[in-house]
């Protein structure tokens, strides 16, 4: 059984780790990608021309044609939740299995979020800034987290977790999803509009998808305090940056923060990261060792299964899948 690693060398070093291509390399003959740039659809043909499974790292498309000219491949592995870049239906129709990882990354994100929050909050960057640009720094008044309103955009694994953080902290929390229910009774179900007007900090953890493009928009910036906060720790696709960045530079609102944007790889865009009032983070939220290490060993318990023609956890389209080993 031959199985393709398609991350590159930096990929595998920061999203694979060594214990993870041990594991691999014990259960298959591993083929290395050794390139310097994911590889497109026709490379990735070329690559996996002999391999049954695919390892595939979140920039490595899944593109439509590529099943249909690998007939030997079995299972596409995505060593990520999003499969987004992932033709599933043709992948399906050629016989192939589709699996995702598990979201391995809840504390490491909800982490970088409290630290967002601090750091708005009380100016740490900012101040940082100026001493090590040999400025003095201005002491500012700042906002303790205790008795602020926490406004959480979407109710799934990362935004129950800092919920029950910020409930320890002694936050105020509000929530809006329409689709969970919520019987916490120190939780707040709103709508949107209520959440966003109402919050001092207001942090965008919903699904991207079709219905949630641009969800927050001029409108919904319009509906923010002055003082509050916007933090998106989702995808960048959720927000309309021209909105933002006009919200930002004309002071509508305090500051935001962001780890993922329109830019490559879901990093933050660079317009929007210059700006005086924004902390950017590269696309880190789940990078520790601990939340890679999850998701990365969770693939070689998914390439085990496969090999044994089992399905694993994790798979979206085992009814379809025809090219057993």
């Amino acid at each position: 059984m031959k199985v393709l690693l398609a991350h590159t060398p930096e990929m595998r070093r920061n999203y694979y780790g060594e214990r993870s291509l041990k594991g691999l390399q014990a259960l298959a003959e591993v083929i290395l990608h050794e390139g310097d740039a994911p590889l497109d659809a026709a490379g990735l043909v070329r690559a996996a021309e002999n391999a049954e499974i695919i390892v595939a790292d979140r920039m490595t498309e899944g593109r439509g044609e590529i099943f249909s000219q690998l007939p030997r491949l079995s299972a596409f592995v995505r060593c990520a939740v999003d499969i987004r870049n992932v033709n599933v239906e043709a992948a399906s129709q050629s016989g192939v299995l589709v699996t995702r990882a598990g979201p391995g990354f809840v504390q490491a994100v909800t982490e970088l979020a409290l630290g967002f929050m601090v750091d708005l909050s009380r100016g740490v960057s900012r101040a940082t800034a100026d001493y090590q640009a040999g400025r003095k720094a201005e002491a500012r008044m700042g906002r303790q987290l205790g008795g602020s309103k926490l406004g959480i955009i979407g109710f799934g694994s990362i935004g129950r977790y800092l919920a029950e953080i910020a409930k320890v902290l002694r936050m105020e929390v509000l929530v809006a999803d329409p689709f969970v229910t919520i019987d916490d009774g120190a939780i707040r179900h709103v709508a949107l509009d209520e959440l966003l007007a109402a919050s001092d900090y207001v942090v965008c953890l919903a699904i991207a998808n079709e219905q949630t493009e641009n969800l927050i928009g001029a409108a919904a910036l319009a509906r923010m305090q002055r003082h509050a906060v916007f933090i998106n720790l989702s995808r960048g696709n959720l927000v309309d940056e021209a909105a933002l960045a006009a919200a930002l530079r004309e002071r509508r609102i305090a500051g935001a923060a962001m780890d993922v944007g329109r830019a490559p790889d879901q990093m933050p865009s660079p317009e929007l990261a210059r700006l005086p009032n924004v902390i950017a983070t590269p696309h880190v939220g789940g990078l520790t060792p601990q939340a890679i290490e999850y998701q990365s060993l969770e693939t070689v318990r998914q390439v085990e299964a496969i090999i044994k023609g089992e399905v694993p956890p994790g798979a979206v389209n085992a009814e379809r899948w025809t090219r057993r080993p």
